[in-house]
């Protein structure tokens, strides 16, 4: 019974100081090594003086799926080179958040430039995009996975 006792004690043990080793993450995925595709699920669209709505990606000119590629620095609406394309101008890492940041000038003789960040948690891969113009916000929601 005392062999038992202590096998099984051993056993507990072992299993606690597994426990505690670091796991092998999947972090990796989303810090920005490798490219990642990412699924615009819910959209926001906040206008001064208005109530924000929820609106379809489509609505506010917002691709349903982002290629984002951290190495060259791009994030585009299609994985094919003539999709259209956003130039990443900052990288960074905070608290277990990747976060991109770009500005687009938008079309000519109109103000309708704008300013965005993308912030992929690193643990999970979601995703939340914010983007400010003239007197508008938009947020959405998603999530990335590696390819």
């Amino acid at each position: 019974m005392l062999r038992m006792v202590a096998l099984f004690a051993l056993m507990l043990c072992a299993s606690a100081c597994v426990s505690v080793l670091p796991s092998p993450s999947v972090a990796a995925d989303f810090d920005g090594s490798k490219p990642l595709v990412c699924t615009v699920i819910t959209v926001n669209e906040c206008l001064a003086g208005e109530e924000c709505l929820t609106v379809l990606p489509g609505d506010v000119n917002l691709p349903r799926y982002l290629w984002v590629d951290v190495a060259k620095k791009s994030i585009q609406d299609k994985k094919a080179e003539e999709g259209r394309k956003s130039r990443i101008e900052s990288v960074k890492r905070v608290d277990g958040k990747l976060i991109l940041q770009g500005a687009e000038e938008g079309r000519p003789d109109v103000r309708d430039g704008f300013g965005w960040t993308v912030a992929i948690m690193e643990d999970s891969g979601q995703m939340v995009l914010s983007a400010a113009g003239e007197m508008v916000s938009i947020s959405a929601f998603g999530v990335c996975t590696s390819y």
